[in-house]
């Protein structure tokens, strides 16, 4: 398995140990070590909460520049719904699309238009025989490497659509092929505005066996004061914006779930809700429900650490420009939705190797899990944080995986000696 390519990095310099990053990661993927954060790569999602919460600013997501776009002929902007919630007064989406054509692009491929047609396939998906329900939507990467790695029983669960992103990089790279076929394949590059680490790491590293049709990716933040120099309000200008309320609606927590037409859904933002939710489908104990959709960021891709402005502030922005909108303008016809078009769904699950998995061995495993919960039983208990990990049981994982010595515990009176396994035989 090759090397997973993370977009979430740390800078030494800035970080102080504070410990904040490591209360709010859902995967416990960071320690503290001689008084600097250290991100656990195997563990890591790129959901981006260590950005978030980070009061040093020393976590950052990488991402790519917009003079990467330079090495191609024909230049195509991908921008999410998101992207129309990050400015004020804004009535019309042409407005952006046509910033992005004034800032170098040379056409303006919706992903909100995707979306629409992502969803109309969706309500065909819901309606197969033999998906295993409640079906997981598949948009949000960060929520897919969560499942992978913490909830690996619930991969049979995922819809096996490709997010709106992919789909409306295919449509973006054979509108252009169809329409200047003195293009070479090569010569077209697709670039995705992100509001978030997570889909940048998707497109570095593909899905399991899926290799991106996305060529560059870009930060909503990076690209916006571009857009806000050449954004000219109230003037005319070219109409290019084809989606409808649907498609925009999917920038926000809800949005792809209200578009099944179903009600028997369940709609979680938020990394530490998503896990909670994740936890109640593997243990059985939530209502009977067809599809459940999950976001990572709180608000839905609103949310995302590569955003400008608040998350409910760009909600409500896109509230009020979806109601000039028409609900959907790309729906498939009646003969195209007999069957989903393979260029909709991928194939296999990417294998990821369980966080909980302690050895590949299974007495190994038994007799360390035995030694984890013999070593808990001597820690305090409150979780305190000074030990590097995020609470007790990881600490007691980390030493009997030989990760820490117990002497870090600085709770433990007249310390302890260093953690030895062959206490337990």
């Amino acid at each position: 398995m090759s090397k997973y390519e993370h977009s979430v990095v740390l800078n030494p310099e800035k970080c102080t140990g504070c410990t904040t990053c490591l209360r709010h990661c859902t995967t416990e993927a960071i320690r503290i070590e001689n008084g600097k954060a250290r991100i656990i790569d195997d563990r890591c999602i790129d959901c981006g909460e260590c950005i978030r919460v980070c009061p040093q600013k020393a976590k950052k997501a990488i991402c790519g520049r917009l003079s990467d776009m330079d090495k191609y002929k024909w230049k195509i902007a991908l921008p999410a719904p998101t992207l129309y919630g990050q400015f004020d007064n804004l009535d019309d989406i042409d407005y952006v699309l046509d910033g992005l054509i004034k800032i170098g692009f040379d056409d303006v491929f919706e992903v909100s238009k995707a979306a629409e047609l992502v969803s109309a396939y969706t309500r065909k998906y819901l309606k197969t025989e033999g998906v295993k329900k409640p079906a997981i939507s598949s948009a949000c990467p960060a929520v897919l490497r969560l499942i992978g790695l913490r909830f690996p029983s619930l991969t049979e669960n995922v819809i096996h659509m490709l997010p709106p992103m992919e789909v409306a990089a295919k449509l973006a790279k054979a509108k252009a092929m169809r329409e200047h076929p003195e293009l070479k394949k090569e010569e077209i590059g697709v670039c995705f505005i992100t509001p978030c680490p997570a889909k940048c790491s998707y497109i570095k590293n593909g899905f399991s066996d899926y290799k991106s049709n996305v060529d560059e990716v870009v930060s909503i933040s990076d690209i916006y004061f571009l857009l806000i120099g050449e954004m000219k309000m109230g003037t005319d200008v070219v109409r290019l914006s084809d989606s409808g309320m649907i498609g925009v609606g999917w920038a926000r927590s809800g949005g792809e779930a209200t578009a099944i037409f179903n009600d028997n859904y369940l709609a979680a933002d938020g990394i530490e809700n998503v896990n909670r939710i994740l936890d109640q489908i593997e243990n059985g104990n939530i209502p009977s429900l067809e599809f459940i959709e999950l976001n990572a960021c709180t608000g839905g891709c609103v949310g995302g650490v590569l955003t400008m402005q608040n998350p409910f502030v760009a909600k409500a922005r896109l509230q009020t420009l979806r109601r000039y909108l028409p609900v959907s303008q790309n729906t498939p016809a009646k003969s195209e939705l007999e069957y989903i078009p393979d260029y909709y769904l991928f194939d296999s699950f990417p294998k990821y190797p369980p966080i909980s998995r302690l050895s590949d061995n299974m007495s190994e495993s038994m007799r360390m899990m035995a030694d984890i919960q013999k070593l808990r039983e001597k820690l305090p208990g409150i979780d305190c944080g000074s030990c590097g990990a995020p609470n007790c049981r990881a600490f007691a994982e980390d030493v009997v995986r030989g990760f820490a010595d117990i002497k870090q515990c600085r709770m433990i009176e007249n310390g302890e000696d260093s953690y030895d396994s062959r206490e337990s035989d």
